[in-house]
């Protein structure tokens, strides 16, 4: 059985996070994948502390593995969900669109592990130097917000940037990413696109049939000229948002353009003005399944191509 470092900083099973996916990623679809091993994560999103603290509660009647809260630092209720994390006293927090500087004493006092999602070398340090417990090295293969360098580039380089235990995520969907990942120098691995696709997740029918007939071309990165490109399918929103992007839109317009397309994908399943979002790695799901087994899948997918891989060494 593969078992890594991160297994026992957290009291995992398998070195498996599941992704802090806003407005999808619940304390049902967290509660989940705890239960199947992994490190479920809730999603704050944009949403309200009162949110957030229902959703922990739900998680806590689900399962008594750990679980985490993913805080988006960029949130206007990012001070709320902070001090409900704290309070919640929930196992881990992952972040991201930005610097956690200010909430780490108090993660610490609650005995929380804090690990940021990076993006780049120079953020690596900075969280390794302000206490992180862990990183996540998210490349731009990934859905959602994205940053420049590739898995296959960013996650060596994180790791020879830290001592400290290193995730990777995007493009990882099955158990030669993970694989690959463990040769890459991380210990584990976070996944997002794959438990779209889960049981436990409650998006709407129509994303979950997207994701399954997606292909290799399926997605496209918009959102580059206000600073924070976002990765989804290619959809009639993301290709009228590409043309109003580039086409003279300013950008409040364009800013407007873009509010309420998640939820609409998401619990409306609207095909023609929702933003799924979506990694690269759409095109190896290929079928609904419990969260537990996905987890148990990669894992058991992995270890055979690691053994495997000896044959290319004389």
């Amino acid at each position: 059985m593969i078992h890594t470092p991160i297994c026992d900083l957290l009291g995992i099973q398998y070195p498996v996070f599941q992704g802090g996916m806003a407005w999808i990623a619940d304390g049902k679809l967290a509660a989940a994948v705890s239960e199947g091993g992994g490190l479920g994560i809730i999603a704050a999103g944009n949403a309200p502390g009162d949110y957030v603290r229902e959703q922990i509660q739900i998680a806590k009647g689900l399962t008594r593995r750990p679980f985490g809260v993913n805080i988006m630092l960029m949130s206007p209720f990012a001070d709320q969900v902070a001090q409900v994390a704290a309070e919640e006293k929930v196992a881990v927090v992952t972040t991201g669109a930005g610097n956690p500087a200010k909430y780490m004493d108090l993660w610490h006092g609650a005995g929380i592990r804090v690990i940021p999602v990076v993006a780049s070398v120079a953020m690596a340090k900075l969280m390794t130097r302000q206490g992180a417990a862990a990183l996540i090295a998210e490349g731009g293969e990934s859905g959602g917000h994205v940053g420049e360098l590739t898995t296959m580039v960013l996650v060596p380089q994180i790791c020879d940037a830290t001592d400290l235990p290193v995730l990777a995520a995007g493009g990882i969907a099955d158990g030669r990413g993970v694989a690959a990942a463990f040769l890459l120098g991380a210990c584990g691995v976070q996944m997002g696109t794959r438990f779209l696709c889960a049981e436990e997740c409650t998006i709407h029918p129509n994303y979950k049939q997207r994701i399954l007939k997606a292909n290799d071309l399926c997605t496209m990165v918009t959102g580059k000229r206000l600073g924070h490109p976002v990765r989804s399918l290619r959809t009639a929103f993301a290709r009228n948002y590409a043309k109003a992007e580039y086409g003279g839109m300013d950008d409040e317009a364009l800013e407007a353009l873009g509010t309420g397309a998640l939820r609409k994908a998401v619990v409306e399943g609207d095909l023609e003005e929702g933003c799924f979002l979506s990694g690269q790695a759409a095109a190896m799901v290929h079928k609904i399944q419990p969260a537990a087994e996905i987890v148990r899948e990669v894992m058991e997918e992995a270890e055979p191509v690691l053994k495997g891989a000896t044959k290319w060494v004389r």
